[in-house]
């Protein structure tokens, strides 16, 4: 394939909330149309972590290449500036293969930062991050309010407050508009279907072994690293301890993800480029729009 000709195989975006089922999806279309999968979520960048992440399988892994998986031991850092460095990469990569990339997940910094080419300026303050994992929640949020920084939703997580306010601090460029050659999908799904999807992946990652996942990484990492904080791991911590049955512990899972997904949507729905549409509806377009190429 000429030079030219590799440059004009688009970008595909497939995103969506957690459980809509855009992985298998991205899947099935990659296989068909010779594509490789970058994933673009901030769970699935720590290598152990694949049950509690909902990791693609290895058999998935097997009939379509997946990139963005298992970066980087618990603990180390990895920010969204390194993250458009390696997708970046990785579509340039992927195109001089003659295979056409796609970008799927519901990590909406991740994904905005290749599909408005985000121009990260300076890193964070070491310092002032020391400074404010020593504050209260109250103080954090007194401190947002006179440096006049936004609040995330999740606003009584202390990890998430610290991360808004080193967001305010680290300016970053973007487009107003995508990038050339993208084809942006967002999938939509009645809410009802979606809770339901997500109560079913909940049972799955326990009857897939959770439990005893987490149990290896709390012994190798420590509960407290910051990626045992967050998914469903302080979850299985308060099973583990007997603080809660493990259907209350499923049933939290569900919560936890469903705001989750609520989340990813407030943050998807600022893009007025995505072209939101059903799994089935997807397949068709993004089918109509690849056999063109």
């Amino acid at each position: 394939m000429e030079t030219q000709a590799i440059a004009e195989l688009p970008l595909v975006v497939i995103v969506g909330p957690t459980a809509s089922g855009k992985t298998a999806l991205a899947l099935e279309l990659a296989e068909k149309f010779d594509g490789e999968i970058i994933c673009a979520d901030s769970r699935t960048i720590y290598k152990g972590m694949d049950i509690g992440t909902a990791k693609p399988t290895r058999e998935e892994r097997k009939k379509v290449p997946h990139w963005g998986l298992d970066l980087i031991e618990p603990g180390e850092r990895f920010t969204a500036a390194d993250f458009k460095r390696y997708a970046t990469e990785k579509i340039k990569d992927i195109r001089g293969r003659h295979h056409i990339p796609f970008l799927v997940g519901g990590s909406g910094l991740y994904v905005d930062s290749i599909v408005f080419d985000y121009g990260f300026a300076g890193e964070p303050d070491l310092m002032l991050r020391r400074h404010l994992e020593h504050l209260s929640l109250q103080a954090l949020h007194s401190y947002c309010e006179e440096n006049n920084v936004p609040l995330p939703e999740n606003k009584d997580n202390k990890r998430y407050v610290i991360r808004a306010i080193e967001r305010k601090n680290i300016s970053a460029k973007r487009r107003e508009q995508p990038i050339s050659n993208i084809i942006i999908v967002g999938i939509t799904t009645y809410k009802d279907v979606l809770r339901q999807r997500i109560k079913e992946r909940s049972e799955q990652l326990f009857e897939n072994g959770v439990v005893e996942e987490a149990t290896l990484l709390g012994k190798k990492y420590g509960w407290k690293s910051e990626a045992m904080t967050g998914n469903i791991y302080p979850l299985v911590r308060s099973y583990l301890l007997g603080e809660q049955s493990l259907k209350a512990t499923k049933d939290k899972c569900t919560t936890i993800d469903w705001q989750l997904a609520k989340r990813q949507l407030t943050w998807l729905r600022r893009n007025p480029y995505i072209r939101w549409l059903s799994l089935d509806e997807a397949y068709g377009y993004l089918s109509q729009q690849l056999a063109k190429r």
